[in-house]
């Protein structure tokens, strides 16, 4: 072996390179050392969970109550610079959120009613619109029981065979039942939780800062009292600011989708723009469920066939043009999270929660970073949860 020969340099790609360079930048994020920290600190968090989970009726409208202050919080220190009592304001605002909600309810419930009533009706004739899709799949379907029949020796499919009457007739049946009963249930839970939400914010908005003074009081150092009232203001600001902004976005995204039902001639416009603003506030989830949503009402109501993939198409289009231009420019330089753990976060509180847990999802997300960000241990979780710079926002 020829001892002279230089050793040879390690190649490194450079997609490793260039998070080599962003890790040497960001060198000032300790990690724990003791396994006994990190034992402890997930036991906490799956501690966390549990309670979250167990006490959802309880836990639930808090957060929501907790996130509408933050929305609330600019319009509440405009009427406290016009010396608007702190009472008087927050009834102001309980009353006014009650009033959109009330008001928006009476007018969709209608239509919505009428839809509700409408679907298990429309199912044979639903089914007869994507006969295209289903008769391959219903042809697959078959060829599979045969297959199977062959070799486990099964019962032959005409010996349970059923005629197309009953099958159309027994879904229709039991699906008008299961979505009253649904609907039910769900207003129900609705109205509870509506108003303990309302109840616990109307107490927060008039509580005003007390508990983050209280909170300063408490801390034993300076620099602790300092660093909490960076955290409550970089929360406040820069959730205030995602709220408001995708709050007016949303509302712009159903202002065009009812107009543009509108103009294919869709009954109920109004309410299938207030499903799009609805919708918009699930990154990711919500618009696909729009999508599968408009189609599905444009087969039930559209002739002819091209036309009644246009609510699809149009609703599709709109969101691209909000969700990956508009909104995305208004909010890269507050919000970077890493879409993966995004859709993880929608998911799981989606699991957890169900729909009102999907739309605190990235708000709490969002929350968790910034205080991350702020607290050096936590500081390498915090950048873990941080998404592209130039990325587009979740």
């Amino acid at each position: 072996m020829n001892s002279s020969t230089p050793p040879t340099k390690p190649t490194v790609e450079p997609e490793v390179s260039t998070v080599l360079d962003s890790a040497v930048d960001d060198a000032e994020m300790p990690l724990p050392s003791d396994p006994k920290t990190v034992f402890l600190g997930g036991l906490f968090i799956l501690a966390v969970l549990a309670g979250a989970f167990v006490a959802k009726e309880v836990i639930l409208p808090v957060v929501l109550a907790f996130i509408l202050k933050l929305l609330l919080q600019p319009v509440m220190r405009l009427l406290a610079r016009i010396k608007v009592p702190r009472v008087l304001a927050s009834l102001l605002m309980i009353l006014a959120l009650f009033g959109i909600l009330a008001g928006l309810g009476s007018a969709l419930s209608g239509p919505a009613s009428n839809w509700a009533k409408r679907l298990p009706e429309g199912l044979p004739r639903l089914q007869q619109r994507v006969q295209v899709i289903s008769g391959p799949l219903d042809s697959l379907k078959g060829m599979l029981d045969h297959a199977k029949g062959m070799v486990g020796g099964g019962t032959p499919a005409s010996a349970g065979a059923v005629t197309a009457d009953e099958k159309q007739a027994a879904p229709v049946a039991a699906g008008s039942s299961d979505i009253q009963s649904t609907i039910l249930s769900g207003v129900q839970t609705f109205a509870s939780e509506f108003l303990t939400t309302f109840l616990v914010l109307f107490f927060l908005l008039n509580s005003g800062d007390t508990f983050l003074r209280r909170l300063v009081e408490v801390m034993p150092r300076f620099k602790d009292k300092r660093q909490v009232i960076d955290i409550s203001q970089q929360v406040e600001s820069d959730v205030s600011s995602y709220l408001v902004t995708i709050t007016v976005m949303n509302a712009a995204v159903g202002v065009a989708t009812g107009l543009a039902m509108w103009a294919l001639g869709l009954p109920d416009a109004a309410l299938w723009g207030a499903v799009a603003f609805l919708l918009n506030y699930v990154p990711i989830l919500g618009p696909l469920v729009g999508v599968v949503t408009f189609l599905g009402v444009g087969m039930l109501s559209l002739d002819p066939l091209w036309k009644a993939f246009m609510p699809m198409v149009l609703y599709g289009a709109i969101h691209i043009i909000e969700g990956e231009t508009v909104t995305p420019m208004l909010l890269a330089r507050r919000f970077t999270l890493n879409p993966v753990l995004v859709i993880v976060a929608l998911l799981f509180w989606d699991w957890m929660w169900g729909v009102p847990g999907a739309i605190l999802a990235v708000p709490m997300l969002a929350i968790t970073k910034i205080v991350c960000d702020r607290i050096r241990p936590l500081a390498a979780f915090g950048h873990f949860l941080e998404g592209e710079k130039h990325g587009i926002d979740p």
